[in-house]
């Protein structure tokens, strides 16, 4: 079988147009290539959730924003059905108020808040042991670079894993601000 120059053409066109949209999306998706553990002890990476819209929050147990968890577990009620995944972070980072093993904070977090949404093993969200995570949402964050503050940082990310807003601690998850950027981003659909 001959194969006409214009069409091999057309192949190796479309095949270039391929791979330039696969590393677009790469590029995009960074955040996708994070292999994190979950309280539980299960692997499980972002990746898991591509396609939803993500608020990453990271927690602690001893700490005046812990009642946001409330918040954070009915945020993530109302609308994981529309793609919102809430994921949790303990981190022991600010004044020792995240102490606990990942056992403890799991059985704190249900008995206290019945918190359903997915939360993950204990990490570091600056310093020298920072996890990579949060050197990249802290590098890749548009509008408030620079360390994390506090407990209960909120990045909101779009279907597409971009970084689109952070909520610094003080803004809990009913603020209408918040509320509005997340029903924003679940109206969008994914370009993936």
């Amino acid at each position: 079988m001959r194969i006409s120059g214009n069409f091999r053409g057309r192949c190796v066109l479309a095949l270039g147009l391929m791979l330039l949209a696969a590393t677009t999306l790469l590029a995009d998706s960074e955040i996708y290539t994070f292999g994190l553990v979950r309280i539980d002890g299960k692997p499980t990476p972002l990746a898991f959730y591509q396609g939803k819209v993500l608020l990453i929050v990271n927690v602690a147990s001893q700490c005046g924003y812990t009642p946001q968890y409330a918040g954070l577990e009915a945020l993530y009620e109302k609308y994981k059905d529309k793609g919102l995944m809430v994921l949790g972070f303990p981190a022991n980072n600010f004044g020792g108020q995240e102490p606990g093993t990942d056992e403890q904070i799991k059985t704190f977090c249900a008995r206290k808040y019945n918190v359903t949404f997915p939360m993950y093993s204990k990490i570091s969200v600056k310093g020298a042991d920072q996890s990579p995570l949060y050197k990249f949402l802290v590098k890749e964050d548009p509008s408030h670079t620079g360390e994390i503050k506090w407990n209960f940082t909120k990045f909101l990310v779009d279907r597409n894993g971009t970084l689109i807003q952070r909520f610094e601690p003080a803004v809990t998850p009913e603020d209408p601000q918040m509320v509005a950027a997340i029903e924003k981003l679940l109206q969008e659909r994914a370009t993936q």
